[in-house]
């Protein structure tokens, strides 16, 4: 898992794949956070993409840098701690001006069951699962 984590932030944008009914939606993300040993992701639960997660938990992740793309796919779980929505924030001081921990509204995920190929024109793909 920290060959995803690391490809993932130096990326700096991924791409989420999620499904409304039987459409596609893929926007850019940026928040990626160990915690407990597990990969989180955050946004807001006032947000399309949280209620599209919440009706359908498997999603997909697209990344790319340096020639090598990044395709992970997996089920999103949601945490509601508290500990957790801080963790996130705490490695992204950014997001405190949209969110707190208490806001009702931050909300993260992790990923269970995950699947990670990264692939390029010029290796095999290598596969990470966690």
């Amino acid at each position: 898992m920290e060959s995803v984590v690391k490809f993932l932030k130096e990326a700096d944008t991924y791409y989420l794949a999620t499904v409304e009914g039987d459409q596609p939606r893929v926007r850019p993300f940026g928040t990626v956070n160990v915690f407990e040993g597990r990969l989180y992701i955050q946004t807001g639960k006032v947000k399309a993409v949280s209620k599209q997660i919440h009706a359908n938990p498997k999603v997909e992740v697209c990344a790319f840098k340096d020639g090598i793309w990044l395709r992970l796919a997996g089920t999103l779980v949601e945490d509601d701690r508290r500990e957790a929505r801080q963790s996130m924030l705490d490695a992204y001081p950014t997001l405190q001006g949209m969110y707190s921990a208490d806001d009702g509204n931050s909300e993260v995920f992790y990923f269970k069951d995950a699947t990670a190929t990264f692939y390029s024109f010029t290796m095999e793909p290598k596969v990470v699962t966690f």
